[in-house]
């Protein structure tokens, strides 16, 4: 079962467990989409792996199965990728 994470790690952005604005990478690793776009180029900082759209946990599971409420937070931000 997927964590949920509350927010970018790169900016902090808050992203609720129904957000459409959240990528993951295969471990997880949460980003809003804007900062996959225009500073991650789609590419996890953590591990190179893609990032793709946070599936949404519909809200009846979500009371049997919260998201977690343990932020990550880089406080120098994420590194744009380079070729």
């Amino acid at each position: 079962m997927l964590e949920l994470r509350p927010g970018c790690e790169c900016c902090d952005r808050d992203l609720p467990p129904d957000s459409p604005d959240a990528v993951i990478c295969t471990f997880e690793c949460t980003f809003c989409r804007d900062c996959a776009e225009s500073v991650l180029d789609n590419v996890c900082p953590n591990c190179s792996g893609e990032l793709v759209r946070r599936p949404v946990r519909p809200a009846a599971a979500l009371v049997r199965n919260p998201a977690s409420t343990t932020r990550i937070f880089k406080p120098d931000g994420c590194i744009r990728r380079t070729a």
